[in-house]
Parts: C-alpha cells; structure tokens; sequence
C-alpha cells in the first residue's frame, strides 16, 4: 500500500512510493497533479527548490489537508537545497525561503540537492560542510524531521562526514531498470542511507524497451507500474512523476503482483544507452 513505510536509520517513517514533481511546471500543472496524486492515496510528496514549484506544490498540499480528514502528520513532504544555495547562511535562508513557498512549519526531509555545483566547485567541501551545520540546526529546530544528500559519490559523502554531527539518512540517486549503480547503492547502504530512486521510468525510454513491453503482457500491467515494482522489490524508494490524472492512479497500483527473480534480472540488465536514457551525471564533471 501507499501507505506503507521504511524506517530511516533516525526512526522516522518514509511512505515506500514517492510522487515526484521534477518537470512538472508551476501553477496549474504542479497543482492539480500533487492534488490528484494525494486524493489518489499518495503521502509522500517529492520536490526541490530547483523545480522553481514549490509554491505551487505546497498550495496542493494545504487545500488537500483542507478537504480532506488527512492530518499533515500523515503526509511526508521532501524538498532540496538548490545549488546556488550552498554556505552556511545562504543554506540558512533558503531552509526558510522552502518552508514560506510551501506553507509549511517544516519538511519531514531536506536534501542537499548537488554535492559540488560549479560555483563552489573550488571548495565544494567546505560550502558542503557549512551547509549542512544550517541543515543540523534546522534539524535541531523542527523545521526537519531527515537529513540527506541527493548523486552523491562516496568521496563526497565521506568529505561531508568529516565534520557532520548528523548522518544523512537517504541518497536519492537516478535508479531505473538498466541504471543499477550497484556500487553506490552497495556504499549507501553500508552507511545506512535508503535508496530513493528518481526518474524510477527512465526518462520515458523505458515504454520503447522490447523486453519492457513483453513483460507488460506478461504481467498485465503497464511498463510503469512493472518500473515501479522492480524499485520497490529492490527496496528502493522510487519517486515516478505524471501530470496525468489516469496514470497517476494507474502508478499506485503497484501492491498486487510480484515480479519474478528471472524477470527482476532482465529489467536489471536493459541496455539504457539503446532506449536513449541518460547516464546518471557525474557530479565532478557537471557544468551546473
């Protein structure tokens, strides 16, 4: 069920599904499609400072607890420190800045959005370390309820635990059949850190897969829901995104089948450079 939780390492419970708002333009768009996805059942609610919607996503937010008997206790809201944002009080700012365009008290989870964007390429670490002494405040102050990193390498993470009080608590990194980053997930886990996996669909490339579409037939499910339960039985947590009111609904329905260990294999290794899905970046390498 949608209901249904992990528990982070810091005993906070997460919904196992995401509904993720990356692309979703703001205004009517980012409105009406958080607002179908909560009356859909979905109680988590992934977005980021850099999606330029919160505003949009927190005005969902606040009209469906409105309308409905959900309590905001009952709902799990991420966003994410944009990469301009980086330093102690630029972090400190923005923290507040996310919670105003939401119109929330606080997010029950805060990510550093990009371990080095090119402005603070130079000394990436240092702005890191700072940034996330404003997270640990904001923590300490319940304007958090979870810490984490979102493409963060291991050098990256152990760089931001030199001087971190807190370990993050989740690494959301791009994760889709094909896109495996066997290594990072291994790494993460090690460091109790849960997998959230964006863009769970590949970008769309996945729906021009052969196997993807033999397997839809198979299963009598859709290339989507087969995307999203190949996340969850990798016990990732998996963030899909539609602005489409039939295939938000049709994304929920997800607990009913199980994918066999053959089949789980075979999505795992899709050639995604065939489908024309992208490479997860490297964070070291990237021009933003």
């Amino acid at each position: 069920m949608l209901t249904d939780t992990y528990r982070l390492s810091n005993g906070v419970e997460i919904p196992v599904v995401g509904f993720g708002t990356w692309q979703t333009p703001d205004g009517d768009i980012a409105y009406n499609s958080v607002l179908e996805a909560l009356r859909c059942g979905y109680r988590h609610i992934d977005t980021a400072t850099a999606y330029g919607n919160e505003e949009s996503v927190g005005k969902a937010i606040n009209d469906f607890l409105k309308e409905s008997p959900v309590k905001r206790e009952e709902l799990f809201v991420t966003t994410k420190l944009a990469n301009p944002d980086h330093g102690y009080e630029a972090a400190k700012a923005a923290i507040d800045r996310s919670l105003r365009a939401l119109n929330l008290n606080y997010v029950d989870l805060y990510l550093v959005h990009w371990p080095n964007p090119i402005k603070f390429r130079e000394n990436w670490k240092a702005f890191n370390a700072e940034s996330w002494k404003a997270m640990e405040e904001a923590y300490k102050e319940g304007k958090i309820r979870a810490l984490g990193i979102s493409n963060f390498l291991p050098h990256h993470y152990e760089a931001l635990m030199e001087s971190a009080e807190i370990a993050p608590v989740v690494n959301q990194i791009k994760l889709c059949p094909g896109v495996c980053q066997k290594e990072l997930v291994s790494y993460s886990r090690k460091h109790n850190m849960l997998l959230e996996a964006y863009s769970p669909l590949g970008t769309g490339g996945m729906f021009k897969s052969p196997l993807m579409l033999s397997l839809s037939e198979k299963y009598g499910k859709s290339i989507s829901q087969l995307c999203i339960r190949w996340s969850l039985q990798n016990g990732f947590l998996p963030l899909p995104k539609s602005v489409t009111a039939s295939r938000i609904k049709e994304n929920t329905n997800v607990f009913d089948f199980t994918i066999s260990d053959e089949d789980m294999e075979k999505m795992a290794g899709i050639n995604f450079e065939e489908l024309g899905i992208m490479a997860p970046r490297d964070p070291d390498l990237t021009t933003f």
